[in-house]
């Protein structure tokens, strides 16, 4: 299950979820980034960021939610089986 955080509307009045990046990186991308050492944290960030715009996902800047991916979205859910869904393609 992956936790959902809900931030205020966009301009326009649209939903908007974030999650944690880590909800998008596998185990296998686990492995990888033990290999690189030091630099696996931003590995690991730039890999989930690129899987999450295939989805409509976009870097979360806030200083308050260090690592978070947000959508617009209006149903958890919803957004939980596109990520699930993405995952089981890789």
């Amino acid at each position: 299950m992956i936790e959902f955080t809900r931030i205020n509307n966009d301009v326009n009045g649209n939903g908007r979820l974030v999650c944690h990046f880590l909800a998008f990186i596998t185990e296998k991308d686990r492995e990888i980034s033990q290999k690189l050492g030091t630099s696996c944290v931003d590995f690991q960030f730039e890999k989930a960021l690129k899987r999450a715009k295939t989805i409509g996902g976009k870097e979360y800047r806030a200083k308050w939610y260090g690592g978070g991916i947000v959508f617009q979205a209006s149903s958890e859910s919803q957004l939980e089986f596109e990520i699930n869904k993405l995952l089981k393609t890789l």
